[in-house]
């Protein structure tokens, strides 16, 4: 029996996040206000919703509640493998040790700036597609003229495609004629993980270059390769990858299963990854850490 710690991406965000660990690591908590210039703490525990969808408060919110989270399980955090669902990656390596927690901060901070400066510098989207499968959708991707392309891999029979916001409707038009069961503009701020991004990416790229990445404790299963990984620099180089490539969270959890997963711990908010990882393989558990 292996364990696989996962980690959620945007999204997993809700107003009173963390509240119950804060007592116990009060000390985190207060570098991460220090560290990002203000107060984190209190928009996550008395934010409203509106508050907490803000790029720049969400991704370092989520990152904060699961790395913490992971902290508060102690010696119980027993990782054969881990990986994190775009975001969650950069809270994924803090816990097995890769990443100081404050040098993590601080790339997902400057992450969330850059992606924001990259959507509002082009109209653009993304958007769910249910029902159909992943070649049909790269497919369609492939043949819709204009910037957009396969960005989720969610769980068989649910891909986010992202891109320009015209090339999106014309894609999502085509997955609607083709059979899809949904085609749905999400309420994002833009194209992550697509083409778009290129400028985050660049930015993101220069901080990772600034920091130390040790060898994980366990190997990181990333987004962008979808294999085991624990070689440094091979992780930074994955990273920068990250916002301009695919989520291939589909391949990553079968992956994993093929490594030997059979129970998976969801650590941070929300449910959101369980409920993929029991349509990828409905034979293993997937429950909150």
């Amino acid at each position: 029996m292996k364990k696989a710690y996962v980690f959620p991406g945007q999204g997993a965000q809700a107003p009173g996040m963390g509240q119950d660990l804060f007592e116990a690591h009060r000390a985190m908590f207060e570098q991460a206000d220090a560290v990002l210039g203000f107060g984190l703490t209190e928009l996550m525990f008395n934010g409203t919703m509106e508050d907490l969808t803000q790029t720049k408060v969400t991704q370092p919110a989520i990152f904060v509640h699961s790395v913490i989270k992971a902290a508060s399980l102690g010696s119980e955090f027993q990782p054969d493998m881990v990986a994190g669902h775009s975001l969650g990656e950069f809270s994924a390596l803090v816990a097995a040790g890769a990443l100081k927690f404050e040098d993590g901060l601080r790339l997902v901070a400057e992450r969330a700036l850059a992606m924001q400066d990259a959507c509002d510098a082009e109209p653009s989207t993304m958007a769910a597609i249910l029902g159909l499968s992943d070649e049909q959708v790269e497919q369609i991707c492939a043949a819709t003229p204009g910037v957009v392309v396969p960005a989720n891999y969610n769980s068989p029979g649910q891909l986010v495609i992202s891109g320009a916001r015209a090339a999106v409707e014309a894609a999502c038009a085509a997955c609607s004629a083709a059979g899809a069961k949904r085609a749905l503009i999400l309420p994002v701020g833009g194209a992550f993980h697509s083409p778009l991004m290129e400028p985050a990416r660049a930015r993101l790229a220069e901080a990772l270059d600034s920091v130390s990445i040790q060898a994980p404790r366990c190997p990181i299963y990333q987004n962008v390769v979808a294999a085991p990984v624990s070689d440094p620099e091979a992780i930074r180089a994955n990273l920068k990858a990250q916002l301009t490539g695919s989520v291939r969270w589909t391949q990553s959890v079968l992956a994993m299963v093929h490594d030997g997963a059979t129970n998976f711990y969801e650590v941070g908010p929300g449910k959101a990854l369980q409920g993929m990882i029991k349509k990828i393989a409905p034979e293993v558990e997937a429950i909150s850490a």
